[in-house]
């Protein structure tokens, strides 16, 4: 047999070897496989809040419709555009018509108090002014009970996730916003957008109950397609009468969301590494018992003729073994317990609550396997390197 045909016969030999005694030490093995998993349940459930929060973000954009703001606003609490401003922006080149009207939406943008279902307390919740032009705008909201508002009402439709989580919000119940009453007359979806979080009604009527005069915050436009949006931003951006700032769409709500998710995969990352550390000592730990009790064994082998490479290889198998299973058992039961789970948090540009759902990615659960071997490899290394340097004459006196 070869030299490398003959290493890798020792190394399975010794691996196998070393696995069969995996049962004499189940409690330090499924201590360190347990800790391992905690890591793996940690990284995944905190990192899955910041990617459906992200996600809940994006897929309020799309490629052909931009926002248009007053100029170094950072979102729509801190921008103004007059009725006059509107006009203009509806009437720019590149914004899409249908049967000859503009499909621009001027909207007005209103933090209101509701109570929490959970909690009881009060909490930010925003309440959104349109025209007709934003159903058309936003053509992913559905309708899934009742009907849209009627304009010149006090009628206000309810996102999914408004209704979620703020109490009162059923159709057919009566609202008190500001010193006027509101009529629920429908709840809406938008897959999964940050729309889904607000409340609508009909600007014109907002403008009124909330002293607003004519002015807006915002101006979304669909556009005739996502190549037209670099010709409707030179038109608005060049004209004199207008100091705004102009955005597709996906991007205000990508910048929006950045903070905050940030802030959020710092925090896990944090978390996690502290968890690491202490599942690492333990894997540690467990290898170098793994070590200890057998080197009689190992020393045994060694003046067989087996080489040092195979019982490194041997020990770190199954270092690496032990920390993936247990980082495959937390990911997994992460999944479990964290996709789709539904929450809210307050969204920092606009200090408005905003319902998303956690989302486990494949991602996710790659990188929480990848770090747990990460885990078993260095806490395998420095054992499996102690187990190849025993002294063999010293070892085999002790048998």
């Amino acid at each position: 047999m070869s030299a490398t045909g003959n290493w890798f016969s020792q190394v399975a030999a010794v691996t196998a070897f070393s696995l069969r005694t995996i049962g004499q030490r189940r409690g330090a093995v499924l201590a360190t496989a347990v800790g391992v998993a905690g890591v793996a349940v940690v990284f995944v459930g905190v990192l899955s809040i910041a990617a459906g929060f992200r996600g809940t973000m994006k897929s309020s954009g799309a490629p052909d419709v931009a926002i248009v703001l007053r100029a170094s606003a950072n979102g729509e609490m801190s921008s103004a555009l007059s009725r006059e401003e509107t006009q203009i922006i509806a009437d720019a080149p590149g914004v899409a018509r249908n049967g000859g009207a503009a499909q621009a939406s001027a909207e007005l943008f209103v933090i209101i108090n509701l109570p929490s279902k959970k909690s009881g307390s009060d909490a930010n919740v925003p309440l959104r002014g349109v025209g007709p032009a934003a159903f058309t705008v936003r053509d992913n909201l559905q309708l899934v009970a009742g009907r849209r508002f009627e304009p010149g009402r006090n009628e206000i439709m309810v996102g999914v996730g408004a209704a979620r989580t703020s109490a009162g919000l059923e159709v057919g119940r009566k609202v008190k916003l500001g010193n006027n009453e509101w009529d629920v007359v429908g709840i809406f979806t938008a897959a999964g957008g940050t729309a889904e979080s607000e409340l609508w009604t009909d600007a014109a009527v907002l403008q009124t109950a909330y002293q607003r005069g004519s002015s807006f915050q915002s101006v979304t436009a669909r556009l005739a397609s996502p190549e037209s949006y670099q010709a409707f931003k030179d038109a608005l951006t060049a004209n004199p009468q207008l100091k705004v700032l102009v955005q597709r769409q996906a991007e205000f709500y990508e910048g929006q969301s950045g903070a905050l998710t940030q802030f959020i995969e710092i925090i896990g990352v944090f978390i996690a590494a502290m968890m690491a550390l202490g599942a690492l000592f333990g894997a540690l730990n467990t290898m170098y018992n793994a070590v200890a009790t057998r080197v009689r064994e190992i020393a045994t082998l060694r003046a067989l003729g087996f080489g040092a490479g195979p019982v490194v290889v041997s020990v770190m198998t199954e270092s690496l073994l032990v920390a993936i299973a247990g980082g495959a058992l937390g990911a997994g039961a992460a999944f479990v317990a964290f996709d789709g789970f539904t929450a809210s948090t307050l969204n920092w540009q606009s200090f408005s609550q905003v319902a998303f759902a956690f989302s486990v990615t494949p991602v996710l659960l790659a990188q929480a396997i990848a770090l747990s071997a990460f885990i078993g490899f260095l806490g395998g290394l420095f054992p499996a390197l102690r187990a190849a340097r025993v002294p063999i004459a010293a070892a085999l006196r002790e048998i």
